[in-house]
């Protein structure tokens, strides 16, 4: 596999030739955060015309068609109209909370997104708790929710937010033990070791049956977190309007947007790097001519053709099973999905301690 190491050492030294190193890290971060907020855009933009065109194919329809051949440039319309729509600050707001939340949002997801590696050498925030950092993270974004619903002074927008925070401390808890089921595997709560000690199989096929279930458990706990069918009770339409967004207009509303589907593609991101081998190439043992060929393959193509696999499924989800009621929502969670979770995360220490694990 390419490290691309090779590629930032060489731009650090070929600033550093001709400045002193304060410029030299000052232009790098400025760099990094261009291409973080350009990908950011474009992924976001992809995963709405994505979607539309599989809920479409689901039930048996076209999606957008008119704007662009096969309809391709319908997100960027829709992108420069949310931009050139006005911002309104209804009376009785809470003006400052209310301009304040879509930015915490955003940023939660933006600093998730840098923590994902794209291939070897190819990230931007390399922890060796990098596994807790997602975690926490991830819980900065309900704060931004519960700020918008309260601020908004609405009760519709209240209701929701209360639901998103519920739901998704609620889902965290299995979410978080299904990937710490994974790290019990990998011995290692850095992702880059994580996709690392991959390199012969995927921890999906490795870890035997507790890989298996904890897999599954994160899909469900995942779609939950990232607030979609079935568990998309705090935006629901015939009840709450638009949940807590519903007083949003212009570009507040479409970072809310654009955070939630970038928050799709980076659970399904961490799905595929530590269920998946996320760069690592589909490796089978015996079959050499096979596995050549496989790492011809570059290493963002396989870590974003696992990502968009998983956003296949849990797009799939939505458009399958009906909404669910928020007791529903709760219950699964508390009283089968987390003790699941936790008996997992035992077998798997067993598995580990006896070896009998590949």
């Amino acid at each position: 596999m390419f490290d691309f190491d090779i590629v930032t050492s060489w731009f650090n030294g070929l600033l550093t030739g001709f400045m002193p190193q304060w410029a030299a890290t000052l232009i790098e971060c400025v760099v990094i955060g261009v291409i973080v907020l350009l990908v950011y855009a474009l992924l976001a933009l992809f995963y709405i015309l994505y979607e539309r065109k599989l809920c479409a194919w689901f039930q048996c329809r076209l999606g957008p068609m008119r704007v662009g051949r096969w309809g391709v440039l319908q997100v960027f319309a829709d992108m420069f109209k949310i931009l050139i729509k006005e911002l309104i600050c209804l009376k009785g707001t809470d003006k400052f909370l209310f301009k304040l939340a879509p930015y915490i949002v955003i940023t939660s997801s933006v600093t998730m997104l840098a923590c994902l590696p794209w291939g070897k050498g190819l990230q931007i925030i390399d922890y060796n708790i990098g596994i807790f950092f997602i975690l926490a993270v991830s819980s900065v974004g309900i704060l931004g929710i519960l700020l918008a619903g309260w601020s908004s002074n609405n009760k519709y927008t209240l209701i929701g937010a209360m639901r998103s925070g519920a739901q998704m401390v609620s889902y965290e808890l299995s979410l978080g033990l299904a990937m710490i089921t994974i790290v019990c595997l990998a011995g290692t709560m850095n992702i880059t070791e994580i996709v690392a000690e991959q390199d012969k199989a995927w921890f999906l096929f490795r870890g035997h049956i507790p890989a298996i279930i904890a897999f599954v458990i994160y899909l469900i706990a995942a779609t939950a977190e990232t607030n979609r069918g079935p568990f998309d009770l705090p935006e629901a339409e015939h009840e709450l309007t638009a949940g807590y967004h519903t007083e949003y207009s212009g570009i507040h509303f479409g970072f809310f947007y654009l955070a939630e589907y970038l928050n799709l593609f980076i659970v399904s991101g961490i799905a595929s790097l530590m269920f998946l081998g996320g760069w690592m190439p589909l490796h089978i043992p015996g079959l050499d001519g096979f596995n050549n060929v496989m790492n011809f393959i570059p290493g963002p193509v396989w870590f974003l053709a696992k990502a968009f696999f998983i956003s296949y499924v849990i797009i799939w989800f939505k458009w399958t099973f009906p909404r669910i009621r928020i007791d529903q929502m709760l219950s699964f969670e508390w009283k089968y999905l987390m003790p699941i979770a936790l008996a997992n995360l035992v077998l798997m220490a067993c598995f580990v301690a006896f070896g009998w694990h590949f």
